[in-house]
């Protein structure tokens, strides 16, 4: 039997990487507390939780503002910086997984499934065309993309359900439902696959639609999977 997708954990006590330290915990909604006295996170709009008073909050300015203004996509994140500790949650039951990204190493994750990312984490976006065509009628959906560039960093990001994760060996493939891949490993190809169901009875019939995902690389699942529409540009 082919090696199954692991659950990831779903806790964290006194975590310390990229400069923080960090909890989850929590079982239904989740929180992320980040001590943030010694390297600012930047975080998704209207997620905070709780702050110490002496947490400041600022807004940081994204790579790339006028191509994410064209795309509508937002210009600014919010920044948290110390001393102090501040604590984040997802409106809805899900499961925080920590992703720790050493200099150099990249991650692109699922559109909408971002939470907060150690100041150490460039954050750029890529458009990917014709997949979405087929799921809402539109001309793509976007996938957020992580660097850390000169030191170790820490990416948060919020799965739906619980999290699984699957390391594909050279050419090993999976097949996921649209809305389940939650992140990915950059060396990992993604492609649509679409199949054609017929019942033979007046021509009735159905499109099975899947993304494939060939390794070598890392893939993140989500058991609550989500479809986001994007809108048109």
């Amino acid at each position: 039997m082919n090696q199954l997708p692991t659950l990831l954990p779903t806790s964290a006590a006194d975590e310390t990487y990229g400069g923080v330290t960090y909890h989850i915990g929590g079982e239904l909604v989740p929180v992320l507390s980040i001590d943030v006295s010694g390297q600012s996170v930047y975080f998704e709009h209207h997620i905070l939780l709780w702050k110490n008073s002496t947490v400041r909050i600022g807004l940081k300015p994204l790579k790339g503002a006028v191509k994410r203004m064209m795309a509508g996509m937002q210009v600014f994140v919010t920044e948290a910086s110390g001393p102090g500790v501040i604590a984040f949650s997802r409106d809805g039951a899900g499961h925080i997984v920590p992703i720790h990204l050493a200099a150099g190493e990249e991650l692109h994750v699922r559109e909408h499934q971002f939470l907060a990312a150690t100041a150490s984490v460039d954050y750029t976006f890529e458009r990917v065309r014709g997949i979405s065509n087929m799921l809402f009628g539109q001309s793509g959906f976007f996938i957020d993309k992580f660097r850390s560039h000169a030191a170790d960093g820490v990416l948060w990001v919020h799965g739906y359900g619980n999290v699984f994760e699957k390391v594909l060996g050279p050419g090993e493939t999976i097949d996921i439902e649209p809305g389940g891949w939650l992140y990915k490993t950059p060396e990992v190809r993604m492609e649509t696959v679409v199949d054609r169901l017929t019942s033979g009875l007046f021509g009735a019939g159905v499109n099975f639609i899947v993304n494939r995902f060939t390794g070598p690389g890392r893939v993140g699942i989500q058991s609550m999977y989500m479809n986001y529409a994007s809108a048109d540009n």
